[in-house]
């Protein structure tokens, strides 16, 4: 915008300049002209009254008092002869075209001026050339002075054009710039209106949007987190239920399994009340969560006679996911095959860095597989589930700039694979 306006007022400058001082720069070389001719008048007006009566010698007395290197002189007397220093001109006009002052201009610039004389034995001519320094006295330093003059206004409606615009686009750029923070989960981000009306009434609207966005996920976050919180009575009745039964290992398997739920519900509670996903700040090592939710869902896979089979890149494999949430999306994916395939059926999970960042997760098992290739929806379930596990794996892989496949395995089973996009900055 700023270097809109500059060339808008560059561009408007120059046609006002052009405008001012081609007409000046004109006017200027005319004045200087003019002046020469008035001069060269008063020199011819000085030896009238000698041309008029006065012999050939007085009037060469009197030619050579007027005439110098700038103003050359010379009498035509009625007889064709030539009083004073020759020139090569074309000949004045005759008596019969003369009948006042003229002033002629010849091919090369220069300018003559012809002033007849009447005398008893006819009219004598008086010719008066002009030098052209004499022309151009004084017209390159006025023209020097002019295009100083112009550049100076130039520069200085550009400094101005350049002061105002800082003073539109300022406030431009700080909404900029809050609307990045807001985008990158600062939701504290406010602008101080300010510049033109319509200006702040965007800042305005702005600030307006995101105290609306903070009350609308501060109500969202204290809702999950009131219904998680509510699950803790049935968790607290059923650890009851099963401190009572007499010890053993079954006893032993439920009391670990209400830990984990009890645990999920914490953490479910924690999610909640989190304030903003990362966003493009996000970041963690895939290598080091992707390891530690398997080695937490192998002791299940172990139970249910499940061969496991991981695969991790030797170095760390940074992505641009938080690990809340990779941690949600991985506990989605494994617990699908854990619950939906037959006790027994092996599964893989293969953690693949990519060259320029970010990394693909493949997840295989050699269960029954989908029943058709198309993901299903979010709240879609054809096993009896929610449906939401797909989908929570789908947006946090999309998140990070990656997305989610879902096809057949080469045995027969399900296959997903997950790609997760680099950090938003390379500094691990």
């Amino acid at each position: 915008m700023r270097r809109r306006l500059a060339l808008l007022v560059a561009a408007t400058t120059s046609v006002v300049l052009l405008a001012f001082t081609l007409p000046l720069a004109v006017l200027i070389d005319r004045a200087a002209t003019s002046a020469a001719i008035t001069t060269a008048t008063d020199r011819s007006q000085r030896i009238v009254p000698t041309v008029a009566a006065g012999t050939e010698a007085d009037i060469a007395r009197a030619v050579a008092t007027v005439a110098d290197r700038d103003f050359v002189v010379r009498v035509r007397m009625p007889s064709g002869t030539l009083v004073g220093r020759p020139f090569r001109t074309p000949a004045p006009p005759v008596e019969a075209e003369l009948r006042a002052t003229a002033v002629r201009v010849l091919d090369d610039g220069r300018v003559i001026l012809d002033q007849p004389v009447v005398r008893q034995d006819g009219t004598a001519v008086i010719s008066t050339l002009m030098s052209e320094d004499v022309l151009d006295a004084g017209v390159w330093r006025a023209w020097g002075v002019l295009a100083a003059l112009a550049t100076t206004l130039f520069v200085l409606a550009l400094v101005v054009a350049d002061r105002l615009a800082r003073t539109m686009t300022r406030p431009v750029t700080e909404l900029a710039a809050t609307a990045e923070r807001l985008g990158r989960g600062d939701l504290s981000a406010r602008v101080l209106p300010s510049g033109p009306d319509e200006v702040r009434e965007v800042g305005r609207a702005l600030n307006r949007l995101a105290a609306r966005i903070g009350e609308l996920l501060t109500h969202e976050r204290e809702s999950v987190a009131d219904l998680s919180h509510r699950l803790r009575t049935p968790v607290t009745a059923l650890r009851l239920d099963v401190e009572s039964l007499p010890a053993d290992a079954a006893r032993d398997r439920l009391s670990a399994d209400v830990d984990e739920l009890t645990r999920q519900i914490d953490a479910l509670i924690g999610e909640a009340r989190r304030p903003v996903r990362e966003g493009v700040e996000a970041r963690c090592d895939a290598r080091d969560v992707v390891a530690e939710r398997v080695d937490f869902w192998a002791a299940l896979a172990e139970d249910q006679g499940r061969v496991v089979t991981l695969s991790l890149p030797t170095g760390p494999c940074a992505v641009r996911a938080g690990p809340a949430d990779l941690e949600a999306a991985l506990d989605a994916l494994l617990g699908n095959v854990l619950s939906h395939t037959p006790d027994g059926s092996p599964f893989s999970v293969t953690l693949t860095a990519e060259p320029d960042g970010g990394a693909v997760l493949l997840i295989s098992d050699e269960g029954p597989g989908f029943s058709d290739a198309h993901v299903v929806g979010r709240g879609e379930s054809r096993a009896g589930s929610t449906g939401l596990g797909l989908d929570i794996a789908r947006r946090t892989a999309v998140a990070s700039g990656g997305d989610l496949l879902i096809d057949r395995a080469p045995g027969g089973g399900a296959r997903v694979t997950m790609r997760l996009g680099p950090p938003a900055t390379a500094d691990w």
